[in-house]
């Protein structure tokens, strides 16, 4: 998850709580490899993801869990491509792969993970993207734009990861949530 709150236990009147899009093993490792590459403090600690939601909600986790399954399960499977680089600098150190394909089914779930009990406040408007580089040294991070911007990658979503925080503040998989079940059997 980028955005780095206060963590907050599920336990809590408020917790943190995070929804995201793994990649498939063989990607998910290629870029970790990439942004190791690149210097990126944070690829050792957090596997490569699309971000759908980050930080604090309120209200109670068994609201909020049943909230993100009944998302999910309304939710048909969606291709995502990556294509080429991006960077949210100077407003943040951040070079991305940009979602070229999948990018409109991303916003959607995104704004119906937000309604209800998931409603809250975001520092940035919501924005599609795969992390590569994020607060690594100037050189790496001209090197993730440059030398990723002929990527080209998809493949096809087909369950998200529901990750809360830990009494350490540290992100943990509660569960993973197949799309497109609508109270069928996983």
């Amino acid at each position: 998850m980028e955005q780095r709150d206060v963590p907050i236990g599920r336990g809590s009147a408020r917790f943190s709580l995070g929804i995201v899009i793994a990649l498939p093993p063989a990607l998910s490792g290629r870029i970790g490899r990439l942004r190791s590459s690149f210097g990126d403090p944070f690829a050792d600690h957090e596997a490569p993801h699309i971000t759908l939601i980050s930080g604090a909600a309120s209200g109670a986790w068994d609201e909020a869990h049943r909230h993100v399954a009944r998302v999910a399960a309304q939710t048909d499977a969606f291709t995502i491509r990556l294509r080429g680089t991006a960077s949210f600098r100077p407003a943040s150190e951040v070079v991305y792969l940009k979602v070229a394909q999948g990018e409109g089914a991303c916003r959607n779930l995104h704004a119906r993970l937000c309604d209800g009990p998931l409603e809250h406040q975001v520092a940035f408007e919501y924005h599609p993207h795969l992390t590569v580089a994020h607060d690594a040294p100037p050189d790496g991070m001209e090197r993730a734009l440059h030398e990723l911007a002929d990527f080209d990658a998809e493949f096809v979503v087909e369950r998200i990861g529901l990750f809360s925080t830990d009494d350490d503040g540290q992100w943990t998989l509660s569960e993973e949530l197949t799309l497109g079940t609508n109270g069928r059997e996983n």
